[in-house]
């Protein structure tokens, strides 16, 4: 058995923070939890000032400057039962937790960590029943927090329960305990058991994991991923792009690339939402587009599967392309039926962080039939 990793909730037990940057940044772990354990800190390369592990997990003053707000993509207005989000037709998520293996820095539900929240809750049976009660639900998401953290029998207990609702045909877990802490998987056999046992030909599950630089990649991580796909789990990434993390494309697209080596294909890129204390890791949109092709450029077919989208309060909207002075998007999931595939041109605004900051629409084309022909009117 390799050893399980110590976790970390005080800056004082991380030597390498001299006692000055300590007393800078306690502000900042007043606000924003702080947590992280020293296998992760272990791949921090503490002789460079700008090392991508670092910043995911360090705390930093940028944080505090005041940008963004805690719910970006308004999530607690699509909430409908205890810890339950039914935002789109035929999926809705569950926050099965509020604890994660480590507190990344850009995180977007950073809110859920924060005493006065009470979006999480201990008992999801409620949420449950209504899953339970809403036949059209066939593809359940567990997130929270991260559900890898819970111990597998109480995981067991939320799946074992999805599982016997006939219209739930996926199960898909968020985590990033493959990155954070892959022992929580190597060590524990029961837990590949237990995936394996609600694994059904034509019922999969998926690990959505959340690798966001290739040094995250260890050979621990690859094991852990391996583990998984040999208990019949699906497994997929995303990743926000991230200013000083992966935004330079070489970067993204070595970890676009050694994903797709290892089974763990990319899935979605985000833009980083506008969160309260993320305006250190946000890439303007039209920046981004750019970084994410020239990433794509350098991939096979199986990585550069990947699509480049917001999360957005009215669902995931897709950047398209860039032309000189036009932007396009499509709505690659709405929150509104009616807005399904919904194609929309405006005007180039280079320093445009979200969906929100373009205000020039040149074309909008809500799509009847998709396979119709658009151009500009």
């Amino acid at each position: 058995m390799k050893n399980n990793p110590n976790y970390i909730t005080k800056l004082a037990a991380i030597p390498r923070l001299g006692a000055g940057e300590r007393q800078q940044l306690e502000p900042v772990v007043d606000k924003f939890s702080f947590r992280v354990n020293d296998y992760y800190v272990n791949l921090i390369d503490w002789d460079d000032p700008n090392d991508p592990i670092r910043r995911i997990i360090i705390p930093s003053a940028q944080e505090l400057e005041n940008w963004g707000r805690l719910d970006a993509s308004d999530e607690t207005n699509y909430m409908v039962a205890p810890s339950v989000e039914h935002k789109y037709e035929y999926t809705a998520l569950i926050l099965v937790n509020n604890v994660c293996g480590s507190y990344c820095r850009f995180c977007f539900r950073k809110r859920i960590f924060m005493n006065e929240n009470d979006e999480v809750t201990r008992d999801i049976s409620g949420g449950l029943e209504y899953i339970r009660q809403h036949k059209e639900l066939t593809n359940i998401l567990l997130t929270g927090g991260d559900p890898l953290i819970l111990s597998t029998g109480k995981l067991e207990n939320i799946i074992r329960q999805l599982r016997e609702m006939e219209h739930v045909n996926i199960i898909r877990i968020g985590s990033k305990v493959p990155a954070f802490n892959p022992f929580r998987i190597v060590n524990d056999p029961t837990l590949p058991k237990m995936l394996a046992k609600y694994r059904l030909p034509d019922k999969r599950i998926y690990l959505m994991a959340h690798f966001n630089h290739p040094r995250e990649l260890t050979k621990e991580a690859i094991e852990a991923m391996d583990i998984l796909h040999r208990a019949g789990v699906i497994s997929c990434n995303q990743t926000a792009l991230l200013k000083g993390i992966n935004d330079n494309p070489d970067v993204l697209a070595e970890l676009m690339k050694k994903l797709s080596f290892i089974g763990v294909p990319p899935y979605y890129i985000f833009q980083c939402r506008p969160t309260l204390g993320n305006k250190m890791f946000s890439v303007p949109i039209e920046e981004g587009f750019e970084i994410f092709e020239q990433a794509r450029m350098q991939c096979s077919g199986l990585a550069k599967r990947a699509r480049f989208v917001m999360s957005h309060a009215t669902g995931k909207i897709e950047i398209v392309g860039i032309t000189d002075g036009h932007v396009y998007f499509r709505y690659h999931r709405a929150a509104d039926p009616e807005e399904k595939a919904r194609f929309m041109v405006f005007k180039s605004k280079p320093e445009a962080y979200w969906f929100d900051d373009y205000d020039e629409i040149i074309h909008d084309y809500a799509i009847e039939n998709p396979y119709r022909c658009f151009g500009p009117e």
